[in-house]
């Protein structure tokens, strides 16, 4: 079966990529929020790397920074927060170091984002072929029939019927399943080397979740489109993501392939974060959780963030601890951690 126009030329293009290079590379980054009751160091000192056509799933509780992280690398931070150090590092150029003018045009061209509520991306008041529109010409020079076709061809793309009448359509004419496809593909409609996706199937039904993540896993592959998929959902991560990196008050505490994390667990957070999933609980008994709650980013504890509600906590964990490669493809921030047997 032929490959669509957007897929051909997205595939085009990222042939001439540097081979091996990874997409985006973010470095100790450092995002800071300066409030009168002090400095809230929302990602403090997050480091990882996404390579052409893989997902990485970037996983925590409400307050982590996962969010933070995502709207750090499109430059989204809003007063009185800012990005304080660390590179973001996109084929190599900095993001961090570029003016306004010039993230936005990199910004919804080569990198775009989809949001958890679909009504961010889309205008009630407009339809839908005047925004998809309007958002491939504000980027590139091309006849408004020439615009109009890749609207309709990315519609298809993303799974929805009848993209000639729905183009004629309004967002709220449109299920929630399917306000969110739109969404996906105004995201596609340049053939964006990145994608950071902020849980956009949470108010989804399973069904339509199913079939967005299907879907979306099969765009990355065809495209060569790197995606960051921002969740706290294992269930989401474990059939989406090629890698994950879980986050805890700020920063990375575990990385690695998401097959191995998810099955051999090296960090106390993460194996509560995993035991915490309604199915791995036994039918009759309490729901595992993890105790106690999330610690203010504006007073941390000295040392470990984790561990007031660890339950491997010991002296040594009022120390800092560093991420540190502790299995090939493994990283993990921690004194103690849940090491195999054969390597411990």
């Amino acid at each position: 079966m032929a490959q669509s126009p957007v897929v051909q030329s997205r595939s085009a293009y990222a042939a001439a990529a540097p081979a091996g290079a990874p997409t985006l590379e973010v470095r100790n980054l450092q995002t800071h929020f300066f409030t009168r009751a002090g400095v809230v160091k929302a990602v403090d000192g997050v480091s990882f790397t996404v390579g052409r056509g893989k997902v990485l799933g970037l996983v925590g509780e409400s307050g982590s920074g996962k969010t933070v992280t995502g709207f750090s690398i499109l430059g989204l931070v809003d007063a009185p927060g800012r990005v304080v150090g660390g590179e973001i590092l996109f084929h190599g150029q900095n993001l961090a170091s570029l003016r306004e003018e010039e993230m936005r045009r990199l910004r919804g061209n080569r990198i775009a984002m989809i949001f958890q509520d679909p009504m961010m991306t889309l205008n009630p008041v407009l339809r839908v072929d005047t925004q998809m529109i309007e958002t491939v010409q504000a980027h590139e020079k091309v006849s408004r029939e020439v615009a109009r076709q890749r609207a309709r061809d990315t519609l298809g793309l993303v799974g929805i019927p009848s993209p000639d009448e729905r183009l004629k359509s309004y967002p709220h004419q449109f299920s929630g399943g399917m306000r969110q496809r739109v969404a996906i593909a105004i995201a596609l409609l340049h053939r964006p080397e990145l994608i950071v996706a902020d849980e956009p199937t949470t108010a989804l039904d399973v069904t339509i979740q199913a079939q967005i993540l299907a879907e979306v896993q099969k765009l990355c592959a065809e495209t060569g489109t790197a995606m960051i998929w921002i969740t706290h959902d294992l269930s989401v991560v474990a059939g989406l993501a090629d890698d994950i990196a879980v986050m805890y008050a700020g920063k990375v505490v575990e990385r690695g392939p998401v097959s191995e994390v998810l099955d051999t667990p090296l960090h106390p957070y993460t194996e509560g974060l995993i035991g915490s999933v309604p199915s791995r609980n036994k039918r009759g008994e309490p729901l595992r959780q993890i105790p106690g709650m999330t610690p203010s980013l504006l007073s941390l504890p000295q040392g470990c963030a984790f561990q007031s509600r660890c339950p491997k906590a010991a002296d040594i964990c009022h120390q800092t601890p560093s991420l540190e490669r502790l299995l090939p493809e493994r990283d993990a921030r921690c004194f103690r951690p849940h090491l195999p047997e054969a390597a411990a």
